[in-house]
């Protein structure tokens, strides 16, 4: 039996930049070399230039690690930062609103109408707002600063080198470096033209 001739094969078309390839009579087609494996220690030559040698990407992953940690460590010491500023301003936002109670206490007090019962209720008052940290502000002979005493009334002494607290009208208090309010201070200031500075 005949078969039909095959038609004819059209000539194939290179596309322009690709390797020749050689068709050899066996039908065997040859292209570019083969890629020889890299002898160890040797850098392979087919890599693209700029791929990271495995040290230097060891080294660039450990430097981001360091840097993620170092920026969680931060963030920690800001969080507990913060909650501990929060702490502080609720405890002072408290101790505020008591003050006039402690004001109150001690108007009792310098009329003396106080008594068994009243003193120990104060005395638990105020034992239980140090523990707090609440602590009072000036006392009589004290510098005078302007940071935490408030001037009422003033009074040349002679014997005065420096402006000083003579008495306390209204004591101020503090929570740890936070002043809630300045004490109300007379003040014993010194002579001027004896030689003395304020």
């Amino acid at each position: 039996m005949n078969h039909p001739a095959e038609p004819p094969r059209p000539p194939r078309r290179e596309r322009p930049g690709a390797p020749a390839v050689v068709v050899l009579s066996d039908r065997r087609r040859t292209g570019p070399p083969a890629l020889t494996p890299r002898a160890p220690g040797r850098p392979d030559r087919t890599e693209p230039p700029g791929t990271p040698e495995p040290g230097g990407l060891l080294a660039e992953r450990t430097a981001d690690l360091q840097r993620v940690k170092a920026e969680y460590d931060n963030y920690r010491k800001r969080v507990r930062r913060d909650r501990l500023a929060v702490g502080e301003a609720a405890v002072s936002n408290v101790l505020s609103g008591l003050l006039p109670v402690l004001d109150a206490v001690d108007a009792a007090r310098a009329l003396g109408e106080t008594g068994e019962g009243f003193e120990a209720v104060a005395r638990l008052l105020e034992s239980r707002l140090a523990a707090l940290g609440l602590e009072p502000v000036g006392e009589p002979g004290d510098p005078f600063d302007p940071l935490v005493h408030e001037a009422v009334t003033s009074a040349p002494d002679p014997l005065r080198t420096t402006a000083t607290c003579a008495r306390i009208l209204r004591p101020g208090y503090r929570v740890g470096s936070r002043l809630l309010r300045p004490a109300q201070v007379a003040v014993a200031a010194p002579v001027i033209g004896r030689g003395a500075h304020t």
